[in-house]
């Protein structure tokens, strides 16, 4: 069973059709019993750094969500669900994030760009796991103003460009992360999901 973390924030309905298409068994909870039954995670997250991390802190579910991270449990990160992963953002200045990698999350120097970033871009991607089956330079589907910047570049799965190399994805151990949204992103992002369904 895979659980898709339910804390008022993310585009929970998408992601779950998504993953269901793709054979994944899949459930909305926001129970830590849930979470300790489950076989993998999925953290999704849309709009500001501080609300998101604000709305988990009220379900209480933080300590078990790093404790099962912890354990070895496979998480998937989605959107500001990959960007709370880390210390803190530019965003929030204030607000903590949940500190499972080190580094911050930063505004995208876009030079004239428009921020937001919205729309489809192509990635770059090293050997990964969550790619599989994948090749060239697949477009993917993003919206955002932030982008993680680990202290261990090693961790950084894939990159896209906006005025800037921007960090695309993450893989680490039975971590990963995606700063675009593979549920609006057609048959590429299935297949992102359902590498991570398969694992």
């Amino acid at each position: 069973m895979i659980i898709l973390i339910d804390y008022g924030v993310g585009n929970l309905y998408s992601v779950a059709k998504a993953v269901a298409s793709v054979g994944g068994d899949v459930k909305i909870s926001s129970s830590a019993d849930d979470l300790k039954r489950a076989d993998k995670i999925i953290l999704p997250g849309v709009g500001a750094f501080g609300d998101c991390m604000k709305n988990l802190e009220a379900t209480g579910l933080i300590p078990t969500i790093k404790r099962e991270v912890s354990a070895s449990k496979p998480l998937l990160g989605i959107c500001v669900g990959l960007q709370i992963l880390f210390a803190g953002s530019e965003e929030s200045p204030s607000v903590e994030g949940l500190k499972i990698f080190d580094g911050q999350v930063k505004r995208i120097q876009a030079g004239d760009l428009k921020i937001p970033h919205m729309g489809w871009n192509s990635i770059k991607f090293s050997a990964s796991k969550l790619f599989a089956g994948l090749s060239g330079a697949p477009y993917f589907y993003f919206v955002h103003s932030y982008h993680a910047a680990p202290d261990d570049k090693k961790i950084i799965a894939a990159t896209t460009t906006y005025g800037e190399e921007v960090t695309a994805a993450l893989e680490f151990e039975n971590i990963f992360a995606t700063q675009f949204h593979p549920e609006k992103s057609g048959d590429v992002g299935l297949q992102v999901l359902k590498n991570f369904v398969e694992f």
